[in-house]
C-alpha cells in the first residue's frame, strides 16, 4: 500500500502556523508549548497582556498579540498581523473561554452576555476571519474548544452549557460548509481539566465528589487536552471532520 505516508511526517508540524487564542495560561498555554515543541510557529493570543511574555519564552520563531476575541475589528487586525509575519495560518485553535457560575433562575444577563460573547461568538469571529486564507489554499484544520457541558447539565452552568453547545453546533455547521473545500473542523470537550483555574473551582470535597463521579476517578491533565488538539490538527486526522472529542474518562457515558 504505497498511498500510506509516514506516521512521523503524519504528526509533523515544521513550517505549519498555528494561532491559539486564550493563550496566556491553562489550556491554553499547554497547546501552545505542544506546537512549540512539534517545530509548528505559534501566536498566541489573549487579553492578558501577559501573553507576550509567554510567547518570548517559547523562543523567537513566537509571537503574542493581545486581543479581546468579542472584537470584532481587533480580531480581524490580529489575524491580519500574524498572517503578514508568518506568510499564512494553518491551524487555528480557539480556546479563549470563561465560566462565570450562578442558578438560572437568578443568573445575571451581563453575565450571560459576556459568557456567550467570549466563548461563542469570540470563536465564530475567530473562525471566520482565518476561513478565507485557508479555503483559498484548500486547506486548514479549525479545533474549537467545547466541553462535556455542551452534551449534559451542569449545575450552575448555564450560560457556559449554553455556549459550548453553540460551539458543537457551529463546529458541525462549519465543518460541513468547508469540508469539502480542504478545511476541516472539529471540537474537544474535555471534563474538568487541572489547570489553576480548573482545580480553584473544583477544590475540597466538590473536587472529590466531581472525581468520584469520573469512570476514570480523576480530572484531565492539560497535556492531555493539547496532545488531543495535535491529533486534531494533524495530517493523522485528515478524515475526521465535524468530530466532538469527549476527553471525560467517560463521564458523560454514565
Amino acid at each position: 500500500m504505497t498511498d500510506i505516508p509516514s506516521f512521523d511526517d503524519l504528526l509533523d508540524f515544521s513550517g505549519k502556523t498555528v494561532v491559539v487564542t486564550g493563550a496566556a495560561t491553562g489550556i491554553g498555554r499547554a497547546v501552545a508549548e505542544a506546537f512549540v515543541a512539534k517545530k509548528a510557529r505559534v501566536a498566541l493570543l489573549d487579553r492578558d497582556p501577559a501573553v507576550a511574555g509567554v510567547a518570548a519564552a517559547l523562543g523567537a520563531d513566537h509571537i503574542g498579540h493581545v486581543v479581546d476575541v468579542t472584537d470584532e475589528a481587533g480580531v480581524e487586525r490580529a489575524v491580519a498581523a500574524v498572517t503578514e509575519a508568518f506568510g499564512r495560518i494553518d491551524i487555528l485553535v480557539n480556546n479563549a473561554g470563561i465560566g462565570p457560575l450562578a442558578p438560572a433562575e437568578s443568573y445575571p444577563t451581563a453575565e450571560w452576555d459576556r459568557t456567550l460573547a467570549i466563548n461563542l461568538k469570540g470563536a465564530f469571529l475567530m473562525a471566520r476571519a482565518v476561513a478565507p486564507g485557508m479555503l483559498e489554499r484548500k486547506a486548514g484544520r479549525i479545533v474549537n474548544m467545547a466541553s462535556q457541558a455542551a452534551i449534559i447539565g451542569i449545575e450552575g452552568h448555564v450560560a457556559y452549557c449554553a455556549s459550548k453547545a453553540g460551539i458543537v453546533g457551529m463546529t458541525n455547521c462549519m465543518a460541513l460548509e468547508w469540508g469539502p473545500r480542504g478545511v476541516t473542523v472539529n471540537a474537544l470537550s474535555p471534563t474538568v481539566v487541572e489547570t489553576e483555574l480548573g482545580l480553584t473551582g473544583w477544590a475540597g470535597e466538590k473536587g472529590e465528589r466531581a472525581r468520584a463521579a469520573i469512570p476514570t476517578r480523576r480530572f484531565a491533565k492539560p497535556w492531555e487536552i493539547a496532545a488531543s488538539v495535535l491529533y486534531l490538527a494533524s495530517g493523522a486526522a485528515a478524515m475526521v471532520n465535524g468530530a466532538n472529542l469527549m476527553i471525560d474518562g467517560g463521564y458523560t457515558i454514565a
